[in-house]
């Protein structure tokens, strides 16, 4: 047992400290971006692209949320790869409201592409060179008033080339609950909170639910191109940016932009948790050294902490273990105190049982375990789509 406990503070005591250098950044940020009006000098400076795929059960308050931004929004181009479920409809149904909406077919999927950076470069491809940013919207987001207004003024006043927005999350039921925040933290205890200001650029952290940059820079990445074969573009094209030198930001959203991702808990595990792994925009080293820290603070403690418990309460009282107990229920601490930090990411108005919220530190293990799957598999099926394996280079194997 004290070999074992030994052997816990050896890996355990190194991912702390990076873990804790990680969250002690979070009062520097940047505060969350407040809905603002749309001024002159914004006129006509922004293409909005939503790619769809039969997304007519969630498009309505994207198509809404959009209507209701300024004369900021030049257009907005709803790039749709061929819906089977009336998604085109509901799009012409806004077009006689708002002749901002344009609808678009794209071409079918070329070989070594993913369908949502297809979408997307379709939509950049068929937007007008006048505007001079490009914001990708996903169809599953509830944009509220003030939001593009909001994020290109910051774009400007801050000097970004890139922004993206984390979310305010709008979850239903008990089991979305319990899990959705575990798989949220797994990002935070990775990549820190958002409005953190960005290091090294494989570091850097994006959304692509709202996706900000500047027209010029996209063209210098060749559109979407760069991340054509990752099942999480999002990431892919800001590290990509940020190793151009441009300035990339990740910032919080929550008072401006709501998102209703997935239906249920087994919905959530299955579509959120086989991306989270993020491995298309990283090294394999940094995929495996990722999960490592993971299973380190986030997999481990709650177990450790019990198992310690019982040792201790068995008569093992060695000073290894009290330290590898106090250790791991420091690391419980340290993640229900975190509750009190994200809960601002949520909206509980609109929940079952949000009670589940605060016991979701208990779901880590299998938060952990879900990105340890996700790691070994490549996605066969993504968003309606079925997709051959792909090489490091795109190409279909």
């Amino acid at each position: 047992m004290n070999a074992l406990a030994l052997l816990l503070l050896v890996i355990q005591l190194p991912a702390v400290a990076i873990l804790l250098s990680r969250l002690l950044q979070a009062p520097r940020r940047l505060p969350p971006l407040q809905p603002q009006m749309a001024t002159p000098d914004l006129i006509g400076r922004v293409s909005i692209v939503v790619p769809t795929l039969n997304e007519a059960h969630r498009i309505g308050g994207c198509l809404e949320g959009l209507t209701r931004q300024g004369y900021e929004v030049r257009e907005i181009i709803v790039v749709d790869s061929r819906s089977q479920d009336g998604t085109p409809d509901l799009v012409k149904a806004a077009q006689l409201a708002d002749p901002r909406f344009r609808l678009l077919t794209d071409d079918p999927l070329p070989s070594g592409w993913v369908g949502r950076p297809w979408a997307l470069h379709s939509g950049f491809l068929y937007s007008s060179e006048d505007s001079e940013w490009i914001l990708g919207v996903d169809a599953d987001t509830q944009p509220q008033p003030g939001l593009i207004a909001s994020i290109l003024k910051t774009a400007h006043q801050e000097g970004y080339d890139l922004i993206s927005l984390a979310p305010r999350f709008i979850l239903k039921d008990l089991g979305e609950w319990w899990l959705q925040p575990a798989l949220l933290i797994t990002l935070v205890y990775r990549f820190g909170a958002a409005g953190e200001r960005s290091g090294e650029a494989d570091r850097v952290m994006a959304n692509g639910q709202c996706f900000l940059c500047r027209r010029s820079l996209l063209t210098q990445l060749g559109g979407y191109s760069s991340a054509r074969n990752s099942f999480c573009d999002d990431v892919t094209l800001a590290r990509n940016a940020a190793r151009l030198g441009a300035k990339v930001g990740f910032l919080d959203g929550s008072r401006v932009l709501k998102v209703r991702m997935y239906e249920g808990m087994a919905e959530t595990w299955r579509e959120w948790g086989r991306s989270l792994d993020l491995k298309d925009a990283c090294t394999p080293a940094q995929k495996w050294g990722d999960l490592g820290f993971l299973i380190a603070v986030q997999g481990l403690p709650l177990i450790g902490a019990i198992g310690f418990a019982v040792a201790i309460a068995l008569g093992f009282t060695s000073l290894p273990i009290w330290a590898a107990f106090g250790l791991n229920a420091g690391l419980v601490a340290i993640r229900f105190a975190l509750l009190l930090g994200i809960a601002a990411s949520y909206d509980f108005s609109q929940a079952n049982a949000s009670w589940s919220f605060w016991l979701s530190p208990l779901a880590d293990p299998i938060a952990v375990l879900r990105i340890w799957l996700s790691s070994t598999r490549t996605p066969t099926q993504w968003r309606g789509r079925s997709y051959a394996a792909l090489d490091a280079k795109g190409q279909e194997g």
